[in-house]
């Protein structure tokens, strides 16, 4: 019988990967070959196949070794490739160049083939919550690869909260989930009432995890035992060697790190078959080092520091504190230290440590899966059973919930009741057709409620069905995904004249998925002739609103051309931007065009993100000079940060470390353009005002009562920014008070333009005077007649398009 639900979670990790299954209402994590619940997410390519998990991870630091002794030695097992997915990098192998979304799929596929009853083909798969469009769409192409035909995905912290929501007797309050896992950090912000699970916000960072600590333990314990007994400045002095050197002792870092988890201290000994190489002088490498808890705790502090200070800038962001909150919840294999938990516990609140922070997230998707309609259908159909189509909650809160229940033959007619397990319920016998019926269900409060489907033909005579059973449980409701980062267009902003990002109202940061937005009254800057080769871009970004857009991530660019439109779109048309994103953060969207009555469908379609050395480094500089020339107390701090970014840049030559140089410049190059506009507070002061007051002139000779209400809502915010000095709000509300005075004056400015065209006729260079001339008094004869601005924009649209470029208008008409 095919699943009615899709049931199967997967939690796709940097280190270890999971798969878990709903199975009569409680989760089962599967096992791997050697009876572990999790997989290493180590992937060897060989020219017969692939070999993925535990004997790849095995093989690991021996190919480690090896790269260091011989320079030559190319590696064929790969770790960590979650951390450069939606990426252009490839990997080479005795395959052939391979993706990291190839080799995540390959990753899939082992966890899959654990599952022995079935063959997965509809998953549910996590993701972190800082993920960026690229990613996402990149793990849907994993699963694709992986032969999932349908995947749905969820956010890490999400998933665990569910997981810890299910077995908890506490259904209300706020909690916090820290997950820490082995290549990325999330947290999130969960609201729960009568059990119903809500993310509210969240927090991460993709480059922040337990391979971060691993590094900090070669470099600030390993490679100082190694200097005093060892002689390494050649080996130190070649960068290239001296990665592959750190590399070959990360192995026995990670090893002690966990082993630190249960003991206070923990010794390491090589043996010297192990082939660690010589030093400078031939001396074959051999450790025996004792490493106790503290000297780890000062290692991985600052690490653990940092997912700490994100908690606390996502519960000040929410007016949340350690007080305010009813649980922390823990997720990744690093959250088992004791260094971690103290710190959490002095700094936020005691951990909740009764959930598996290794399978909590897998357990939580499959527990989300469970209430997901299995969209891929049963070939393997028993004809001789009555086939049914149901569609129900299988997660509720309430003593009752209902069912939908139909045949899928549109000439059966049979007779149908659903009965409880425990038989303290029945429903009525009623007639069931292709059309359907519903059915209200009686549930058992806090438990798992199996019901039984019986069906029977007109004489009463009893039916095989399929499916013939299925359960709800009462008392948690998982709730749905938030978007985790505000989406927005580039633009040039009318104040600054700078290419900043606008959000679309409706997608942003936390908004609940599904979610739709829109960005309306876009204008083009030249005219695109159908048939042609001319264009209009929409450059789509995730990120901070009001920022510079290299400084965000660039999901992709809309082109339209004029081979899709149908007739010549006028300079300076109006278009509507609508974008719709699932609960998977998968985009879909569309472009109206009011002048032309012509709506034009796009799919999103994110870029495979490239980063060069040289982009990289022409960012460094240029942040390096915008804090040379910064006006700001912290600007040591700022150059201290920058340092640390060029040490990744120069220290890791890898894709991974490109793209981790990029998040950390990117966080502090808007921290440096944050002081730069606060900077400018006082000139925004001045703009603000000037602004305010000419709206205020003008609704008192325009307005009504409800612009007054408006005109009166500025007035505070106006005053509450002023009082802030907050520059941020400041140009929110600058851009709210421009909207409102272009909408309350625009049918005068449209009227204006008309007689000041026609007055001053012979001042303009026309392209098409005679057309110009018709235009116009047409015009004319509109604004005699009780004009509108529907009636008059297109007619101004037109006569802008007869004038030479250097005459056209570049303020009044601007998007």
């Amino acid at each position: 019988m095919a699943r009615l639900k899709i049931d199967f979670g997967i939690d796709l990790g940097t280190t270890n990967s999971a798969i878990a299954v709903m199975e009569n209402g409680k989760t089962k994590v599967f096992k791997n070959e050697v009876n572990g619940e999790t997989t290493p997410s180590s992937v060897t390519v060989t020219k017969k196949g692939f070999q993925v998990g535990v004997k790849s991870f095995a093989q690991f630091p021996v190919d480690k070794r090896r790269a260091f002794n011989k320079p030559d030695f190319q590696s064929n097992i790969f770790t960590e490739f979650k951390r450069t997915m939606g990426n252009a990098v490839q990997h080479t192998t005795l395959k052939g160049n391979l993706s990291s979304e190839d080799l995540s799929a390959e990753v899939l596929k082992t966890l899959k083939s654990y599952v022995k009853e079935e063959d997965v083909k509809s998953a549910i798969i996590t993701i972190p919550a800082a993920f960026e469009m690229n990613q996402i769409s990149a793990t849907k192409k994993a699963a694709e690869l992986a032969g999932i035909e349908y995947v749905e995905l969820v956010q890490e912290p999400y998933a665990a909260a569910i997981a810890y929501g299910v077995q908890s007797s506490n259904k209300n309050g706020y909690w916090l989930v820290f997950d820490f896992g082995g290549g990325t950090f999330d947290s999130a912000l969960v609201k729960v009432s009568d059990g119903i699970i809500k993310v509210i916000d969240t927090e991460g960072d993709n480059f922040l995890g337990g391979k971060n600590l691993d590094e900090a333990i070669v470099d600030e314990i390993f490679i100082p035992y190694l200097k005093e007994n060892f002689s390494i400045d050649f080996i130190i002095s070649n960068s290239e060697k001296f990665n592959a050197f750190k590399e070959m002792w990360k192995p026995l870092a990670e090893d002690a790190k966990n082993q630190l988890s249960y003991k206070d201290e923990y010794s390491i000994l090589t043996n010297l078959y192990d082939e660690y190489g010589e030093d400078d002088e031939g001396e074959e490498f051999e450790i025996d080092l004792t490493i106790t808890r503290e000297q780890l705790k000062k290692v991985i502090t600052p690490f653990i520091q940092k997912a700490i200070d994100y908690c606390n800038v996502l519960l000040k962001r929410n007016n949340k504190n350690g007080q305010s909150l009813d649980e922390l919840i823990l997720v990744g294999g690093p959250t088992l230290s004791p260094v971690v938990r103290e710190m959490l516990e002095t700094q936020i609140k005691k951990p909740n440590t009764s959930v598996d922070p290794m399978t909590v997230v897998a357990e939580g998707a499959a527990i989300y899966a469970s209430t997901i309609n299995n969209p891929v259908e049963n070939v393997d159909i028993d004809t001789s059973k009555v086939q049914l189509h149901i569609d129900y909650d299988s997660m509720v809160v309430g003593e009752s919930t209902f069912i939908t229940i139909k045949t899928k033959d549109e000439d059966r007619i049979v007779f149908a009741e659903i009965a409880r397990e425990d038989e303290a319920f029945k429903s009525e016998k009623v007639e069931v057709n292709s059309i359907g019926e519903v059915i209200e269900l009686h549930l058992k409060s806090e438990e798992r409620n199996v019901f039984s489907i019986l069906i029977y033909d007109e004489k009463g005579n009893k039916l095989e069905c399929e499916p013939y059973n299925f359960s709800i449980s009462e008392g948690t409701d998982v709730g749905k995904t938030v978007l985790p980062h505000t989406v927005c267009i580039e633009v040039i902003d009318k104040v600054s004249r700078k290419k900043i990002l606008k959000p679309l109202k409706g997608l942003e940061k936390g908004k609940t998925l599904a979610a739709t937005g829109v960005f309306n009254d876009l204008k083009n800057k030249k005219q695109i002739r159908p048939g042609m080769d001319d264009f209009i871009d929409i450059p789509i970004y995730q990120g901070e609103p009001f920022t510079k857009a290299v400084l965000n991530n660039h999901v992709s660019t809309i082109r339209i051309t004029g081979n899709e439109l149908p007739s010549l779109l006028a300079e300076n048309s109006i278009a509507n931007l609508t974008i719709e994103i699932d609960r998977s953060n998968i985009m879909t969207g569309k472009v109206n065009f009011i002048d032309i009555d012509f709506e034009m469908p796009f799919e999103v379609i994110a870029n495979d993100s490239k980063l060069t050395e040289a982009w990289l480094k022409e960012q460094v500089e240029e942040t390096e000079d915008n804090i040379d020339n910064l006006d700001s107390n912290r600007k040591e701090e700022f150059k201290e940060k920058l340092n640390k970014v060029k040490n990744i840049f120069e220290t890791k030559k890898t894709e991974s470390g490109r793209l981790e140089a990029r998040s950390e410049l990117q966080k502090l190059a808007k921290e440096v353009e944050q002081i730069e506009i606060q900077n400018e507070w006082p000139k925004l002061e001045e703009t603000l005002k000037e602004e305010f007051y000419k709206l205020e002139e003008v609704n008192n000779d325009l307005g009504n009562d409800k612009t007054t209400r408006t005109v009166n809502q500025f007035r505070s915010q106006l005053e509450e920014v002023i009082k802030a000095k907050d520059a941020k709000l400041g140009n929110i509300l600058l851009e709210e008070i421009n909207s409102f005075f272009v909408q309350l004056t625009l049918i005068y400015q449209l009227i204006g333009f008309v007689r000041q065209h026609n007055d001053n006729f012979g001042s303009y260079n026309w392209k098409d005077s005679s057309r110009a001339r018709t235009l116009l008094n047409k015009g004319l004869q509109i604004i005699g007649e009780n004009p509108d601005v529907e009636e008059l924009h297109p007619m101004v649209i037109s006569i802008i398009d007869c004038l030479v470029d250097e005459d056209k208008p570049t303020d009044i008409f601007e998007g």
